[in-house]
């Protein structure tokens, strides 16, 4: 069966009738983990779900036992079950919400006893614990005491697992309480020492909110005030936030405001300023800005970005002239021969790998195996085979067993393709260089026995 999106499967679940879906239930309870219990707690009343909640809370309070890297995913889908038991057993969203703020309090106590490396824990508490929160939000009608609640669980963000709340304000206070929240922050932003880890905290609060609120001055206001130095990465948030609210002239406003040597994240400053001349619709700078992002990134995304700026008729001429630069230089570069690749060059491609295929480093898998797998289908074999080489004998140099099956894959790999390869070009053929390379290693008997020697 075809895959098939939630909704429709939901209501083509609905058809099967409770009686079978009951039957289903039960059966995949009992061979998931956790999965009885999660049925469980369909079944509780509001005050049983309450009453389970509050039981569970007092025992991740009483519990002293570290919580190890392998027992983390263990522990996550325990807070997940618990979580899981609110939802599905307290409607109140008052009640409820308050629950969930109880479950953020408890933040430091579970994570300072965790090894949360692998960031499942504190998933539950950005992922899980969060939507709770929004889902009772969005539905509770008292909206101070939601934004109350907020402000005060954001105060004790130590451990900033409570920000994203602040972030998704917007889905669940109207445009007035959100306004008022910003009020409030920004006085206690303004109450703390300017500089400190406080004041920080309270003025990306507000510009959390003056996003969402589309308020491009007020994110103005609160950035600048948490860094009064002006840097470039504070310049480009406030150029960010001015042009996606459509006013691409307070945008490059702010991008002049940084000096032309400085070219912090130089890419996502070119990139900023082609939108921003897009939206003014200057395509000369567009193209200046375009230019400097292909010639330093050469493919396909900086070429269609150029293209915009000097139009599609433009496309071979540019095409043709880039492979030229790249054909007459030194060095080898992987991005100009994936671009070579990308864009209907493969005999350049292929032509310009073979030329530097001493340089071939086999460590660099991920950009080495999808250009011999277009080589092999594009039919340039050989230059296909200098690339598996180049992955086969890095593996083999590594000298560890447990990526020998992939070592072996390329091995059988150049076995296939030399049936098709005629001109070896000066290379050793395949069966001398089988011959060479068992007689190298010919101590990793573990590579062998895979291979089948």
């Amino acid at each position: 069966m075809d895959s098939i999106d939630e909704k429709d499967l939901r209501e083509r679940l609905i058809k099967l009738g409770a009686p079978r879906l009951a039957d289903a239930l039960i059966y995949i309870s009992s061979y998931t983990k956790g999965g009885t219990e999660y049925v469980q707690a369909m079944l509780l009343t509001p005050d049983e779900a309450e009453k389970r909640f509050k039981s569970k809370l007092s025992g991740l309070k009483r519990r002293r036992k570290y919580v190890g890297w392998n027992e983390a995913q263990d522990f996550a889908l325990e807070l997940k079950l618990i979580i899981a038991s609110l939802r599905e057993g307290m409607p109140k969203p008052k009640r409820g919400l308050q629950l969930v703020a109880d479950f953020f309090s408890l933040d430091g106590r579970i994570l300072d006893r965790c090894d949360d490396s692998s960031g499942e824990i504190g998933y539950v508490f950005r992922f899980d614990a969060r939507n709770l929160f929004i889902s009772y939000a969005s539905r509770c009608s008292d909206k101070r005491f939601v934004s109350d609640l907020l402000l005060k669980l954001y105060e004790h963000d130590d451990y900033g697992v409570r920000t994203e709340l602040v972030a998704k304000a917007s889905h669940f206070l109207p445009e007035e309480e959100m306004r008022d929240l910003v009020a409030n922050i920004l006085e206690r932003a303004k109450s703390e020492e300017p500089g400190s880890y406080e004041a920080d905290g309270w003025w990306i609060a507000a510009q959390m909110l003056a996003r969402q609120l589309h308020d491009p001055g007020l994110f103005e206001r609160a950035k600048l005030a948490a860094d009064q130095k002006l840097s470039s990465p504070t310049c480009m948030d406030i150029a960010v936030v001015y042009l996606e609210n459509g006013d691409p002239e307070m945008a490059l406003f702010w991008m002049e405001r940084i000096p032309p040597t400085d070219r912090f994240r130089a890419d996502l400053q070119d990139r900023l300023l082609y939108s921003i001349y897009e939206r003014l619709g200057d395509k000369e700078k567009m193209a200046e800005r375009a230019w400097s992002m292909f010639l330093n990134n050469r493919n396909r995304d900086t070429l269609d970005m150029l293209l915009r700026a000097l139009g599609e008729s433009e496309r071979e001429r540019v095409i043709e002239e880039q492979t030229q630069q790249i054909m007459a230089g030194e060095g080898l570069s992987y991005i100009d021969a994936e671009f070579l690749m990308d864009v209907g060059r493969i005999d350049n491609s292929a032509e310009y790998l073979f030329r530097y295929r001493d340089q071939l480093d086999g460590d660099s898998y991920s950009v080495l195996v999808p250009l011999a797998k277009s080589l092999e289908a594009g039919g340039r074999f050989l230059v296909a085979s200098i690339v598996y080489r180049a992955l086969l004998e890095s593996i083999l140099a590594r000298a560890q067993s447990r990526y020998y099956h992939h070592g072996v894959r390329y091995l059988k790999k150049l076995d296939t393709l030399s049936l098709v390869i005629d001109d070896w070009r000066g290379l050793p053929s395949h069966e001398e260089y089988r011959k060479t390379l068992l007689e190298e290693h010919k101590r990793k008997r573990s590579f062998w026995s895979k291979y089948g020697v």
